[in-house]
């Protein structure tokens, strides 16, 4: 089993915040986390320094590869500097008839 993980400290949510499906909108000073095992990509988000982490809205996503999941990392977090009740953002496709991710079913 392939798996990897990223982690971007002192992410400055945008104004509306992130979206999560335990407590609703968190904004501030956040922490993203994204986990991708199984081909599928678990977003998280805290408040930098808290113990809590919260499901971010659209996780968990699937996910075909290491590369794509990190492409999703990256998108994440400009998607809470974005706010806007944030949630995880669909990539566009990586390859010839190939999805980077998509929504689950």
């Amino acid at each position: 089993m392939a798996w990897a993980s990223w982690t971007t400290c002192g992410v400055f949510s945008g104004h509306g915040g992130v979206l999560t499906e335990e407590v609703g909108v968190l904004s501030g000073d956040l922490t993203v986390h994204t986990t991708w095992a199984d081909d599928t990509a678990q977003v998280t988000v805290q408040y930098t320094g808290a113990i809590d982490w919260f499901t971010m809205s659209g996780s968990p996503v699937a996910c075909c590869s290491e590369e794509d999941s990190r492409r999703l990392h990256d998108a994440v977090v400009q998607a809470v500097r974005a706010g806007e009740a944030a949630t995880v953002p669909v990539l566009p496709r990586s390859g010839p008839g190939k999805p980077a991710q998509h929504a689950p079913e």
